[in-house]
Formats: C-alpha cells, sequence, structure tokens
C-alpha cells in the first residue's frame, strides 16, 4: 500500500465510524454537487471519493453505481430543503427591505443551483430525478411561498394584499427576472427596492 493509500485508508477510517448510511449517503452527495457543476455527467466516483476523504468502495456500498449517485445530486439541487432552511433562519425584526433582501439572495442562490446541475446533467437522455425527497415541483413552490409569507406577516395590517399573494407575486418576479446583454441584474436590494416601491422614482410626479 502506498502512502497515498494508507493516508486514504486513515481518513476513511476516521470519517465512518458512527455514520449511518443515510448520513454517509447525504455528504457524498454535498462532495459530488460542486464536482458535478464542474465536470458534469464525465465527473468520476474517483474524483469524488477523493474530495470526500472516502475511498471509492464506500460510494457504492450506499449508491447501487454512479448514475443512482447522479441522480439523487440532480434530486438534492432540485429540493427546496436549503432554500426553506434560510428564509426560516431571517430574522423578522429586521425592516423588511432588509428581510425580502436576505429572501431574494438565498432564492436565488437555490435557482443557481439548481440550474447548474440540471444544465451539466440535463444531456444525460432526459430522465427525471423521481420525488424530491418528498416534494413534488408544486409541493416545493408552496413550500417556498409559505415561508415568504411568514415573512411578511409582521406588515400584514400595511400589505396591499394578503401576505401569502405578495409572496406569491414576489416568487414569481424572482423566478421570471428578465435578462438583458446591455443592463446588469438587478442586486437582491435594487429588485426589493423596484417591487415595494414600483418602477416610479421618488421624484416622479
Amino acid at each position: 500500500m502506498t502512502a497515498s493509500q494508507e493516508n486514504q485508508t486513515a481518513t476513511t477510517r476516521r470519517r465512518a465510524p458512527g455514520m449511518s448510511p443515510e448520513q454517509r449517503r447525504g455528504m457524498i452527495i454535498q462532495t459530488a454537487i460542486p464536482l458535478i457543476t464542474e465536470y458534469g455527467a464525465a465527473v468520476t466516483t474517483a474524483k469524488i471519493a477523493r474530495a470526500a476523504g472516502i475511498g471509492e468502495g464506500t460510494i457504492f456500498r450506499v449508491f447501487a453505481d454512479k448514475d443512482e449517485l447522479l441522480q439523487a445530486c440532480m434530486a438534492e439541487a432540485l429540493s427546496p430543503e436549503h432554500a426553506i432552511r434560510e428564509l426560516d433562519a431571517i430574522d423578522v425584526s429586521q425592516p423588511l427591505p432588509d428581510r425580502l433582501a436576505e429572501a431574494a439572495e438565498a432564492l436565488q442562490a437555490h435557482m443557481s443551483r439548481m440550474g447548474a446541475i440540471a444544465g451539466s446533467l440535463g444531456h444525460r437522455g432526459g430522465k427525471h430525478p423521481g420525488t424530491v425527497r418528498g416534494a413534488g415541483r408544486n409541493e416545493s413552490t408552496a413550500r417556498i411561498r409559505t415561508a415568504l409569507a411568514e415573512l411578511l406577516e409582521p406588515e400584514r395590517a400595511t400589505l396591499r394584499r394578503p401576505p401569502e399573494q405578495i409572496a406569491a407575486l414576489f416568487f414569481g418576479l424572482l423566478f421570471t427576472q428578465p435578462r438583458t446583454e446591455d443592463e446588469p441584474d438587478l442586486t437582491p436590494q435594487e429588485l426589493v427596492e423596484v417591487f415595494l416601491h414600483g418602477a416610479l422614482s421618488g421624484d416622479a410626479e
């Protein structure tokens, strides 16, 4: 056994004890996602194993094959869980513009993550990842809207429409924000300002 192999084996022994198969799957998926974004479906399980600090055989103890691992990574990228946790962690005592700017940043990161993985794996015969951690697309959208509505709840009395409807409008704006070559993307703060105050400047009559 080479020194490199000995180091890898030692690392595996340090990380493996006490880790359930589900935890090991989760750790491998989180390690694989950025590698898939960079290398696409061509990424090897050996490269993923090295990045995770485990032996390649460990991957195949929790995944039947590479394809199952790639499908699990796609499902994880599409899952709303991480975005919802970030929305739930936003301090509702902050001013509304700050809350919505944080929410926009979290959801834009979520969309970027989805787009990167879907773009990297999208050529694999159009395979669908299956159920996204217990939530289909409609359910995922509904859960994100609910989390956004909770951020708006303290302002319910001053909103023109119910928080749930305002949340749906904000969610739609984030997912349909136009992209042009001549103009830079709006920052989360700029997007929130337009959303809350409209297109007219304060000087407009």
